[in-house]
């Protein structure tokens, strides 16, 4: 081979390199978001608004696909926390990550239309739905679209094995003893996910000793790698530092 055939096909090379969109671009994200798979697959996901399994009770507006997508800085935070969690025999499980702003809309709507339910009830059982706004429970605006928002939870390893949920079937409400709420393989932390009630309140005193400690332990591993819990939600945690734009691309299949 030439020396001037080489430097042709060095030069092809580093172009077709240099033409190589980013991962973000590849996976058809905007820039700096990642899928959390392809950062940690060892994160449990249970993407919630994917399914008739929230309190909705149905998919929800922009979730194409029950897959978690995160800015590239939060994943990599995730991550930590999963390395620290695996020795204790833990995990993280999540269950919302990036919301797009037409899925908050979507609540917004949800909650306007007076419509109760008694599978809503399980998730608010003691006000009405009209109520979660002015309460803090559900706002227009969401950290969620900025990717900065995560809800999770914590698991055991190896994964237990739960009955599938079924819409049909009459759960107890999100503030009922585990035994009777919908099925979730997670730890006990004395209430469901997305559960509107003063007992989900993250230093609720009406929750067991053992419930409370394992509040704890999740806020404090969280902590440890620089995110802020929401004090009316045990399972809801923020990374500061991120941007306030509010996207609205739909969740797509990885």
């Amino acid at each position: 081979m030439t020396y001037r055939l080489v430097r042709r096909l060095v030069a092809f090379a580093v172009i077709g390199v240099a033409g190589l969109p980013d991962a973000a671009t590849a996976q058809g994200l905007p820039g700096g978001f990642v899928y959390l798979r392809d950062l940690d697959p060892s994160i449990v996901q249970d993407m919630r608004y994917a399914t008739v399994n929230n309190f909705v009770g149905r998919v929800l507006d922009g979730y194409e696909a029950g897959e978690c997508i995160v800015t590239r800085k939060v994943g990599l935070a995730l991550k930590q926390v999963q390395q620290d969690l695996k020795p204790r025999g833990l995990s993280l499980k999540v269950y919302d990550c990036y919301r797009p702003q037409r899925a908050v809309d979507d609540m917004y709507a949800w909650a306007q239309d007076g419509n109760e339910t008694a599978a809503q009830h399980r998730y608010n059982p003691k006000m009405r739905k009209a109520d979660l706004f002015r309460l803090g429970y559900i706002a227009r605006r969401s950290g969620h679209s900025t990717g900065k928002a995560v809800d999770l939870t914590l698991v055991q390893q190896p994964l237990k094995r739960v009955a599938p949920f079924d819409p049909r079937a009459d759960y107890g409400d999100c503030t009922a003893d585990v035994s009777r709420r919908a099925p979730d393989n997670s730890i006990d932390m004395g209430t469901g996910y997305d559960c509107s009630d003063e007992r989900a309140h993250t230093a609720s005193r009406t929750i067991t000793p053992q419930q409370r400690r394992w509040r704890e332990t999740l806020v404090a591993a969280m902590a440890r790698h620089g995110f802020i819990n929401y004090r009316l939600e045990w399972w809801h945690f923020s990374l500061p530092g991120i941007g306030r734009e509010a996207y609205d691309f739909p969740i797509a299949r990885r």
